[in-house]
């Protein structure tokens, strides 16, 4: 019990020490030992660090689950170390009540066929955001939690420990300035040593301040140590973000190919629009400008493309250009909707051309002997 009296009452006077130190460097009464400029800069890039990864961590949560109550709810459940439940998302929660609806309306009607298609693909979209939001939290939002919460607090603790030795060396040398001058007071007054007696002498003074020296110099080593490490965490941040836009990229070529799937099949339907055969409002005047016919934005067929005078032009009666011609390799599978269309292989090259009057999102594509067109979005061209 001695022993942790005496060990309180040192820390308690390192402390009242260490608040004077800084009281008076505050107010500009006492001297601050400072950095060099290399590692004042390598603590500003660690802040400026740590300042931009928490701001990118959260508008990166913030874009995976828009919800506040709900990464509230996940975050809760991260610190008590419990597994977050499973959540639907708002596409297959939206694809339940298209399919709950197309089976309250009518399953075999054209209304209710449509609404079991969307449902479907609105399920696919919904398994695939759930996959993108698993991928990029395990691939970029971890790494950049574990940077916070395990090296910063390791380089601010280290920070906090190399800015006592720099107090505690300055109280030294403060000291020791002291001791000194209450020296040489005494020696010119006659040595008046009642007046200098709280003081240590100078030799005392002196170690006190190598030994302080010592202590913040291995200190400001350790730091610098760590702060140096800033530049392994941009190449690890680095890695990291490369696989946020990978599986980013994965989402959204996934969400294209089930809406462009689903436009090729609502299309394929007939009579979508048609309705019943007593309408629901009286039909408008065919004399009325506002009258316009509800159409399926269904992919144009090579004879809406040739000239006029030209639509019945067989596609094997299309000779490519002279010149513009290109090589394009296939990026994913694509299976053609009639045939007119051109069926993809991924990782394929095929000769891809355009013919006036096109659709920009289509081109021509001639595999071999056969031909058909392409959308550019499965297509890489190349030179």
């Amino acid at each position: 019990m001695d022993f942790n009296m005496k060990k309180l009452a040192s820390d308690a006077g390192i402390f009242f020490t260490r608040a004077v130190q800084f009281t008076e460097e505050k107010f500009g009464q006492a001297e601050k030992t400072e950095l060099d400029a290399h590692f004042e800069n390598l603590l500003a890039r660690a802040d400026s660090t740590k300042n931009w990864t928490e701001k990118i961590l959260r508008q990166t949560e913030v874009l995976l689950q828009p919800n506040p109550s709900a990464r509230v709810e996940e975050f809760l459940y991260e610190k008590l170390d419990r597994k977050v439940p499973s959540r639907v998302t708002n596409g297959e929660l939206l694809a339940q009540y298209m399919a709950d609806a197309a089976s309250e309306l009518g399953p075999t009607t054209p209304y209710g066929k449509t609404l079991i298609k969307v449902a479907e693909a609105e399920k696919q979209l919904g398994a695939a955001e759930r996959d993108f939001i698993h991928t990029a939290s395990i691939s970029f939002l971890t790494p950049l939690r574990n940077f916070l919460e395990g090296d910063w607090k390791t380089i601010s603790k280290e920070r906090r420990l190399l800015q006592n030795r720099r107090l505690d060396l300055d109280a030294c040398k403060a000291r020791l300035k002291k001791a000194k001058a209450a020296e040489a007071k005494a020696t010119l007054v006659g040595g008046v040593w009642v007046l200098t007696a709280a003081l240590p002498c100078p030799a005392q003074a002196e170690q006190e301040l190598r030994v302080a020296q010592t202590e913040f110099d291995r200190q400001a080593e350790v730091t610098r140590l760590l702060l140096e490490g800033i530049s392994s965490t941009h190449v690890n941040h680095l890695r990291c973000l490369h696989e946020f836009v990978k599986s980013q990229t994965t989402y959204y070529a996934q969400c294209y190919r089930h809406m462009l799937d689903l436009q090729k099949q609502l299309g394929r339907f007939p009579g979508t629009f048609v309705g019943t055969t007593e309408p629901a409002s009286p039909p408008l005047s065919s004399t009325s400008p506002t009258t316009a016919a509800a159409t399926m934005p269904v992919v144009p067929s090579v004879a809406s493309l040739a000239p006029p005078g030209e639509a019945s032009l067989c596609l094997e009666e299309v000779a490519p250009p002279a010149s513009g011609t290109r090589k394009a390799r296939v990026l994913y599978d694509y299976e053609a909707a009639d045939s007119s269309e051109l069926a993809l292989l991924a990782d394929e090259l095929i000769t891809v051309y355009s013919l006036p009057g096109m659709d920009p999102d289509w081109l021509i594509g001639e595999r071999g002997n056969k031909k058909g067109k392409v959308p550019v979005t499965y297509l890489e061209l190349l030179s």
